[in-house]
Parts: structure tokens; sequence; C-alpha cells
């Protein structure tokens, strides 16, 4: 298979292995339960994702310029179905964080090599386009994640088992499809020169770089709100024990941010940026209001729009970053990027569990949502006054 069909079949690859990055989030109150530690643990082990993610972009993120697309994606898939058999092993909470980082080395060898290959494999002049569906692919694969396994959950037997199962059959097919395509790219002879990525940022994007990361850093911390902290909200304040509500609560988020990134597609960086960090404040103030009220449907409402703001912000975050960027230096500067988003995904929630725990789930909630609504200020603010260049 080759051009737009092997295309096709890159981005089921990349939804699948992203939808199981996000599987274990509506599990968690279940694995509390059954192993019986509280929220400051399931905050590390969301948390380690968050590690074998920026170890695979540190380590493998030029790998497949060198070895070939589909030589990288076929490891890939199958670290998502290790990853995924390793949460079968019972009433083993090592198992969780061994699984979890196995499951983040997936997700960061695919996301760049994924995205590389569907663009190699546009039509002349839609690379474009075939960019914002990978986009698009992967934020809504760790939406559908959640759904998909609080619907077993809820509505099929063994659900600590049965969803990776699931799991690890949709691999082993896209694996079988993913075989079957014709290497996109040409592979250049010699040897294999394997190097750390660089991480730094040249001064002539420093000013840029800095007020993206502030608006990627809030956005993905409410990324890992709802990812991590939001089941056992659901779970132990609101009541809610059905798993593919919660599942469907997540999803509410993250494919709100699918549906910002495609729109703000047409918009340039600037006021898409601002437009963006508007709507995560006003989406993450609601959601604080949610935790206080104990208000379901006002937690809903503010993931949409916040899910929309952090879709927004990010995608012409990391696209006035690449724009800013000099051509040799691009791939440091959008690692450098990821690795700020990564840490906003993984350290905040670790300092909201440690303070659910000695402050109760509400208290933190409303203060981690404040906190998180300063940084959004604070970015829109840096760039509603940033000098704009004459025509």
């Amino acid at each position: 298979m080759r051009g737009p069909t092997a295309a096709v079949v890159v981005a089921l690859a990349f939804l699948v292995t992203m939808l199981g990055a996000t599987m274990p989030t509506p599990l968690y109150p279940l694995y509390e339960r059954e192993l019986g530690f509280g929220g400051v643990m399931v905050a590390l082990v969301f948390a380690a994702y968050a590690v074998g993610v920026t170890i695979a972009l540190l380590l493998f993120g030029r790998l497949s310029d060198q070895l070939g697309r589909r030589a990288v994606l076929l490891p890939g898939l199958a670290l998502a179905a290790i990853s995924s058999a390793v949460f079968l092993i019972p009433d083993s909470t090592p198992a969780l964080f061994v699984g979890r980082v196995l499951s983040g080395l997936s997700a960061g060898i695919f996301t760049g090599t994924a995205t590389a290959a569907i663009v190699d494999l546009a039509p002349e002049g839609r690379q474009q386009r075939y960019s914002l569906l990978a986009a698009a692919v992967n934020m809504l694969g760790l939406g559908l994640g959640p759904v998909v396994a609080g619907a077993l959950a809820q509505y099929a037997p063994a659900p600590l088992y049965l969803t990776y199962v699931v799991h690890i059959a949709m691999v082993l097919v896209v694996g079988a499809l993913t075989w079957a395509i014709v290497e996109p790219i040409e592979v250049p002879d010699g040897r294999l020169s394997w190097r750390p990525q660089k991480v730094s940022v040249p001064p002539e994007v420093r000013g840029v770089f800095v007020r993206a990361a502030i608006a990627g850093f809030a956005g993905f911390a409410v990324l890992g709100l709802f990812t991590a902290v939001s089941p056992s909200f659901l779970t132990q304040v609101l009541h809610v024990e059905n798993h593919f509500v919660t599942g469907l609560v997540v999803f509410t988020l993250l494919g709100a941010s699918t549906l910002g990134q495609v729109a703000s597609s047409r918009l340039h960086e600037r006021p898409a940026l601002l437009i963006g960090c508007a709507a995560l404040v006003v989406g993450i103030l609601v959601v604080g209001a949610a935790i206080g009220l104990a208000s379901l449907p006002l937690l809903v409402g503010g993931a949409a729009v916040g899910g929309v703001g952090q879709g927004m912000s990010f995608r012409a975050g990391l696209g006035a970053v690449n724009a800013g960027s000099p051509p040799e230096r691009r791939s440091e500067v959008a690692s450098s990027f990821f690795l700020v988003l990564y840490v906003g995904i993984s350290l905040p929630v670790i300092g909201e569990g440690l303070a659910s725990a000695a402050f109760g789930l509400v208290t933190s909630g409303m203060v981690f949502a404040g906190a998180v609504a300063v940084l959004g200020v604070v970015a829109f603010v840096s760039l509603a006054l940033q000098h704009r260049p004459r025509a």
C-alpha cells in the first residue's frame, strides 16, 4: 500500500496507539479499590506515562529519518501491545508503573514518526491538510481511550483484563496493515548515527517560545487534571459510579481539543493563541466552580470550553515556535517545546495528588484550577502586549 491509502493505515495505527495511552483513565477508581492506594499513587502512575514520552522524544526523535518511517512505526506498535500485556499482570502496582512507562515510550516514538509519515504520504499540495489530520488523530485517539475502556468496564466482564485484551487485538490488526505499507521515504545508506535529541532554544525564538510554552503548559496541565484526577472526583464527590460516563466526560475535553485544533487552522498563530488562552481560562474557571459546587453539567461545560482553548493554543503555539525557529534547529526547539508540555501534564498532577491527600479533593481541585487560570491569564497578557511587527 502507498499514497492516501497508506496514510489512512498510519492514521488508524496512530489512533489505536494513542487510544491505549488513556485506556487506564476510567479504571483508576477500580485500581484504587483493588490495590488499596489513593490519589497520590494515581497521580504518580499517571506521571510515569509522561516519563516514557519524554525518554522517547529525547532518545528516538530522529530515528525514523535514518531507519525509515515503517521501521520505527512497527516497534512503536509492539511497545503499545507489550504495555497492555503488562497491565494484565494481576494485583501489581509495579506493573502499572511499567505499563505506563512503556505506553509513554510507544506514544513518544509514534507521535513524531506517524505525523511525519502521514505528511510524507500526502499528495502534492495537501501536506498541510494531512498534518492537521495527524494532529486531530492524535488527540481523538487520546479522547476515545477512556470511552472504549469505560464502556468495557461498565458493560462487559473482567474490566481490568478485557480492556487490555481488546487493545492488544486492535494493535495486532493495525500492525498487520502497517506491515503492508510501502516505506514512504528513501532510507539513506551508511551507518546509523544515533545521538540524543538536543534540548535548547536559540535567542531569536526565545520570546515566542516562552509565550507559547506558558499557554501550552497551562493547557496540558488541564489535560493532566482530567485524565488523572477527574475519575476520582466523579466517583468520590459526584458519586458517579458509571465508568462509561467517566470516559465520556474525559472525551468531552479531548474531543473539544480536536475541534479547537481544526477550527483554528484557518487563523493566524497570534489570534488563535489569544482566543485559545481566553477560552482555556474561562473553561478552567468553570471547572473550578463545578468542583466547588459538585455540578456535573458545569464540569462538562467547562471541559468543552477549556478543551477548545487547549486545542487552539496548542496548535497555534507549536506553529509559532516552528515558524520562528531556524530550519537547522527546528527539531530540537520542537523537542524542547514538547518537553515543557509533558512537564505540564505530569508535575502539576502530582502536586494536586499530594494536596488532595492533605486538604481534600475539592479544595485542592479548586486551587489547581485557579493556578492554571492564572497561567492562562499570564500567557494571554504577554501575547496581547507583544509588539506586532509592521506589515
